[in-house]
């Protein structure tokens, strides 16, 4: 793998790792369900929206000042499902936006040949943890894929805030915090409240 393409990145203070993969699996699993649910279409989801309920359910504070969001992909998920912008390759690779948190910047990771999704993923996880300038991580990973690997290696992750944006409760202890991502979804595929 050219891990010197890698370096050339400068991480900023706050970090968000997100596996494409996963967050298509639950874009579709839940807008599926609560189509369904609710009798109605759901309208599809403005990114840099979503991407704010992320941070707010992080626990990131107004006034951030720089959030780097590095979507990991593969071949089968170089576009975010019912989402706009959605291509990772030419919408949302080197691109920023101004929000109440700071700047959130997007950089696409395409997994290559050589290399799985998982592996890049594992592998990018290691790099801003032991980067010196990030302060805080939060992790969008593939738990059903891989998510042994993730709560062993942020279990041992020393003087960083970290939060996992997952679908489940863990099974067990975390030495870091966690939340529901279904609920930064269905804010964003516009389900209310009184809907539920």
């Amino acid at each position: 793998m050219n891990t010197a393409r890698h370096h050339t990145v400068r991480l900023s203070e706050t970090v968000v790792l997100i596996d494409a993969a996963f967050l298509n699996f639950v874009i579709t699993d839940v807008k599926r369900h609560f189509e369904h649910r609710l009798n109605r279409t759901l309208r599809d989801i403005d990114f840099p929206a979503l991407c704010v309920y992320l941070a707010l359910d992080a626990g990131l504070s107004e006034g951030e000042k720089e959030v780097q969001f590095l979507l990991v992909y593969d071949r089968h998920s170089a576009r975010l499902r019912h989402c706009h912008p959605s291509d990772l390759k030419t919408e949302l690779n080197g691109v920023a936006f101004q929000s109440a948190y700071g700047e959130f910047s997007f950089v696409g990771v395409p997994s290559e040949e050589v290399v799985s999704r998982e592996e890049l993923y594992l592998d990018l996880l290691s790099l801003v943890s032991d980067s010196a300038d990030v302060k805080k991580i939060v992790v969008v990973s593939f738990d059903e894929e891989y998510g042994e690997k993730v709560t062993t290696a942020l279990n041992e992750v020393k003087n960083k805030a970290i939060v996992q944006l997952r679908m489940s409760e863990p099974e067990s202890a975390l030495n870091y915090g966690w939340e529901m991502l279904a609920f930064s979804v269905m804010q964003a595929l516009g389900i209310r409240a009184d809907e539920l």
